[in-house]
């Protein structure tokens, strides 16, 4: 795929977050969330109805989303964790975009228990300032 120079400023931010979750690095994935971010997450990869998600972390909070995601990477392996990214789009403004990303995520606890995370997400992007970019949303994981 091509991309202008927004669409690259939004590659560039899926992939930080990727290089994140890899290096199950919670301070750089902290630092792509904006501080209004929200994160919808679906009951289930087939609840493709809003009526059916919740808000588990609600609005962005640094500490708060800190620990959840420490925890996770304390207590979790990660056995593999597979991005496509799909599509890039962004406002005609160039200061909104969102990427469309096929993710097959697999996490192991110590038990052995799995927590897979596949299918389509959306990340909803905004810029702040000039040059840099937050992600501002982001939908939960969905097959289609």
């Amino acid at each position: 795929m091509k991309f202008h120079k927004v669409q690259m400023a939004i590659v560039d931010m899926v992939d930080k977050e990727t290089i994140a979750w890899d290096t199950k690095n919670v301070d750089l994935l902290l630092s792509i969330f904006h501080p209004d971010m929200v994160w919808p997450w679906p009951k289930n990869a087939q609840a493709h109805d809003p009526m059916d998600w919740v808000l588990e972390l609600g609005r962005f909070n640094h500490d708060r989303w800190r620990e959840v995601y420490q925890n996770l990477f304390d207590t979790h392996t990660l056995v593999h964790n597979h991005r496509t990214l799909q599509k890039v789009v962004t406002s005609n403004q160039g200061d909104a975009g969102f990427a469309v990303v096929d993710i097959d995520t697999l996490w192991r606890d110590v038990d052995g228990n799995e927590d897979h995370w596949k299918g389509r997400v959306c990340k909803v992007y905004t810029r702040v300032g000039l040059n840099e970019w937050k992600l501002i949303m982001h939908t939960g994981v969905l097959e289609y």
